[in-house]
């Protein structure tokens, strides 16, 4: 068994598809995954979700859809012959975006599937996403060569009831490997389960299962008590900088978490950073470095 989810060639730059929301204000999406994954080395074209005035924990937020201009968009690709080797998407507007991407694999299916289901955490839902948009996502996420749920993502991917064990992320390592395995067996290849915090604890754990993974493994870090806005694209978009890196997923997964917790204390040296979201800027230094 390999370890690899990618090989790489030493002089190659590999080109990924990032489909994303861009948000004006409050870092996150595409705001992020452009820097992180320009500098593990990879060529990041943009495929716009919506835009985003900024992100949606500000009142009075503006969000415009891009739906309709996507197929046109990709289209126009073809005519070029861009070639694919990652699809990385996140944050999606419209359950019509699933079979956009869905037509994106079919175009490119040697490419890896990166699904970052980004739809929920702490047991609720994020505003725009309706119970269509939630199934798309999860049908989504079946077909991920790589899949990083939180708690609450994987219980709508798995079709579990969000009770009171989704609003808090205080599992056990039995459970979270139930839930590893119950994702694998939807068909996602890799699962990347994050956010794991228990209760009178100081780390934070993610535990990772698949093809290229022996077992499941447990990956924690130092936890950080306080929430930004844009540190879960920050983290897949390290996890999948990795991968194209040619690093192994666990890993990979170890230097994401790593990242984002150095990440989070630059932030709080920033003015008003618990609005203004993760600043990352002076550490992309080490994603250039990563081996």
């Amino acid at each position: 068994m390999s370890d690899l989810v990618y090989v790489r060639d030493k002089d190659y730059i590999p080109r990924i598809a990032a489909v994303h929301d861009l948000c004006g204000y409050g870092k996150c999406s595409l705001g992020v995954a452009i820097p992180v994954l320009s500098a593990a080395g990879c060529d990041v074209c943009p495929v716009p979700t919506g835009l985003f005035s900024s992100h949606t924990a500000f009142p009075g937020w503006y969000m415009h859809d891009t739906t309709d201009i996507l197929d046109d968009y990709l289209k126009a690709w073809e005519g070029i012959d861009v070639n694919i080797d990652a699809i990385y998407s996140g944050f999606l507007g419209d359950p019509k975006q699933v079979e956009i991407i869905e037509s994106l694999y079919e175009k490119y299916p040697e490419a890896i599937k990166f699904v970052d289901p980004v739809m929920a955490d702490h047991g609720k839902v994020y505003p725009t996403y309706t119970p269509e948009l939630c199934d798309a996502m999860a049908k989504l996420s079946a077909r991920a060569d790589v899949l990083t749920p939180n708690l609450t993502e994987a219980a709508i991917i798995l079709g579990l009831p969000i009770g009171d064990e989704w609003e808090g992320t205080d599992i056990t390592n039995g459970r979270a490997h139930e839930l590893v395995k119950a994702l694998l067996d939807l068909g996602a290849r890799n699962v990347v389960l994050k956010g794991i915090q228990r209760k009178n604890e100081t780390v934070i754990r993610n535990f990772v299962g698949g093809e290229e993974v022996d077992g499941i493994v447990e990956v924690s870090n130092e936890f950080v008590n306080y929430m930004l806005h844009g540190t879960g694209d920050v983290y897949a978009s390290c996890v999948l900088g990795g991968i194209m890196k040619g690093i192994s997923l666990v890993r990979s997964v170890e230097f994401a978490g790593d990242f984002v917790h150095d990440a989070m204390i630059v932030s709080s040296k920033q003015p008003h950073f618990m609005e203004r979201g993760v600043s990352f800027e002076t550490l992309l230094h080490k994603v250039c470095d990563l081996k």
